[in-house]
């Protein structure tokens, strides 16, 4: 399902015109986007969590060039689906 897809699915179910919809579905993403990069978890009860997972410093090998590189430590978001999510995704 894309982006697109979504706009559709909700401008059909509420009734509401896809421009405002569209506007609504960027908005939201915007916002879990900048809260994810100040570091904040967003927190959607009975959907899930995005969350930002440091990863330590690590060392790497370039294989072609037979080095070694260090990987510097930096955070990645991550979701975190709520347990009934979970459960209505195995049915």
């Amino acid at each position: 399902m894309t982006k697109a897809d979504i706009v559709n699915e909700i401008a059909k179910t509420t009734g509401i015109d896809k421009v405002a919809v569209l506007t609504t579905v960027e908005a939201f993403m915007d916002a879990v986007k900048d809260s994810l990069a100040k570091d904040e978890n967003v927190y959607l009860r009975g959907f899930g969590s995005f969350v930002v997972k440091k990863r330590a410093q690590k060392t790497a090998r370039n294989i072609s060039k037979n080095t070694t590189i260090i990987i510097p430590e930096h955070n990645i978001p991550a979701f975190k689906p709520a347990k009934t999510f979970t459960i209505a995704v195995k049915k």
